[in-house]
């Protein structure tokens, strides 16, 4: 748990503003008191899209930022000449950064977008630090991150927020200032951080958009812009100044529902795979340009690899999920061109794959290695079952672990066998927020209760939503399992200590216009050695 200290900085860092006010806060570093470069870029305002960390381990993290004086030009390159610039960054143990303890530089290359991620390790564990940028002779915004904790100790506790499905055409982003809000440890971020749709000027904010997002995202160009976009949000800037992101991707990072090398049911005809191969590296690459991510998930082309663990301590383990890049195409052809499909013996096959193989082994491997008392899964779909009919049969959509119910039972039944202490896997995707029961086989109705599931809603994606609608109420009558429904927009807040897990639905009445409160709908815990979710 964090130290007095530490929350008392906290509390002052988010009082004084986070990151809009970091720039009055830099005090008298080397940074604040350095010469300008010989060189000049003919524009101001390098960090117009903020500054973030990501991935923490005991002994560092990675910090990022992105020069872009022009975010919203049209060819991507944000107003950046064609050269490499230099840029130079602090790492301080207090605010006002008169306690430099790492100090570096970085190339921002136009090849990456001029971002940058440097890796920052040898660090002190389980402490706060502070770091920012410096460019041409600007300073950023100062960001706020922390170190895990030793790998041998055992915290009291963990705090942290999930957010998934951010689309900004769907809404306001006021989510992200309520999590600025709250004492994180970091933020889980499970996918859809943008959608690749076009925006127009009929979105559900209401307001006038560039012709430059007028377009679906196809190359790389559009991609950094729809980035961009998103990224010049005030309420996630803040979020990423405060808090240590660890990412992975969804769909719409590329285009909706794909798989592996395929798109299915997509608004165009479906390209070749040469051709998705392109679009799949230019999408990849913007993810890794506008994101605070380790050389690890650099991609090579269309191939990224975002499946890794972190731990907090003995306390918990995060492990991060990839169940687009490595998957079989979606079961039954796909519901005949519904999604949904009833009585579809395919996905029961335990050959079909959500995961890939190497992926698969490394997860089962971390079940039986992992000393961490919860074994937490970064999860981006619904693993549990959702049935859409109250009758018999099943009638299911196939691209969640739905559709690869085979190898959701090889998963769950290893995690049974070798003795998961506490199995906990948070999903996003759905825009809807359930608390399910994880059963080992659920065509048995004997299976055994082995794990514990929170969906949570998108932030923004499907506008204001509803608390309970006609859906909410045929998967609580069609599911047993399922023990709670909410389909407005949200996060989800969690606190972990050694006997139990937390989770807050915190929940806001409308996103389509700015300034919405915040409340909890429900709170559901995970009892230490008790599989499945129960009412808190």
């Amino acid at each position: 748990m964090s130290s007095h200290v530490d929350r008392v900085s906290r509390r002052r860092f988010i009082g004084a503003g986070g990151a809009g006010a970091a720039a009055v806060m830099l005090g008298t570093g080397a940074l604040g008191s350095s010469a300008a470069h010989a060189y000049t870029l003919r524009r101001s305002g390098l960090f117009t899209l903020g500054v973030a960390s990501g991935d923490p381990s005991p002994d560092g993290f990675v910090i990022w930022t992105r020069l872009a004086p022009e975010p919203f030009a049209a060819d991507g390159k944000a107003g950046m000449p064609g050269r490499r610039i230099r840029v130079e960054y602090e790492v301080a143990a207090d605010e006002r950064f008169r306690r430099i303890v790492r100090r570096g530089s970085a190339v921002a290359a136009p090849e990456l977008g001029h971002s940058v991620h440097p890796e920052i390790a040898g660090l002190a564990p389980g402490r706060e630090y502070f770091y920012r940028f410096r460019a041409a002779g600007e300073i950023s915004p100062a960001g706020r991150t922390r170190t895990m904790p030793a790998a041998s100790s055992l915290p009291r506790d963990l705090t942290f927020a999930v957010a998934s499905c951010q689309a900004w055409q769907d809404g306001h982003f006021t989510a992200y200032d309520h999590m600025a809000a709250e004492d994180l440890d970091l933020i889980v971020h499970l996918g859809d951080y943008i959608y690749e749709y076009e925006i127009t000027a009929n979105n559900r904010r209401g307001v006038p958009v560039p012709p430059q997002f007028g377009t679906e995202t196809f190359d790389l160009a559009r991609y950094r812009l729809q980035y961009s976009l998103y990224k010049a949000e005030a309420p996630l800037q803040r979020a990423h100044a405060l808090f240590p992101f660890v990412h992975t991707l969804d769909d719409h990072e590329v285009v909706n529902d794909w798989a592996d090398d395929t798109v299915i049911m997509g608004r165009h005809p479906n390209p070749d795979p040469a051709e998705f191969a392109r679009r799949k590296a230019a999408a990849f690459q913007a993810f890794y340009e506008n994101l605070p991510l380790r050389r690890s998930q650099l991609p090579s082309g269309p191939d990224i690899r975002l499946h890794r663990r972190l731990s907090y301590g003995r306390l918990a383990d995060f492990t991060m999920l990839d169940t687009r890049g490595h998957r079989d195409i979606q079961a039954c052809s796909y519901g005949n061109g519904t999604g949904r499909t009833r009585d579809c013996d395919e996905r029961l096959d335990a050959a079909r794959t959500v995961l890939g193989d190497q992926q698969r082994r490394w997860l089962l491997d971390g079940f039986r290695t992992s000393r961490a008392r919860w074994q937490i899964l970064g999860n981006q779909m619904p693993m549990g079952e959702t049935d859409w009919d109250p009758g018999p049969g099943k009638d299911v959509w196939v691209d969640p672990w739905d559709g690869y119910a085979g190898e959701r039972n090889r998963v769950l039944a290893a995690a049974h066998e070798h003795g998961v202490r506490n199995l906990v896997v948070f999903s996003g995707d759905r825009h809807q927020n359930y608390a399910v029961d994880l059963k080992r086989d659920y065509d048995d109705a004997d299976s055994p209760t082995v794990g514990s599931e929170f969906v949570g809603t998108s932030l923004t994606s499907g506008g204001d939503g509803a608390d309970i609608d006609d859906l909410g109420r045929t998967f609580l009558s069609a599911n047993p399992h399922m023990r709670f429904f909410n389909a407005q927009r949200g996060y989800l807040s969690v606190n972990v200590d050694r006997r139990r897990l937390r989770t807050d639905f915190r929940v806001l009445p409308y996103v389509t216009r700015p300034g919405a409160p915040v409340s909890t709908r429900a709170s559901f815990v995970a009892e230490d050695r008790r599989p499945g979710v129960q009412k808190a």
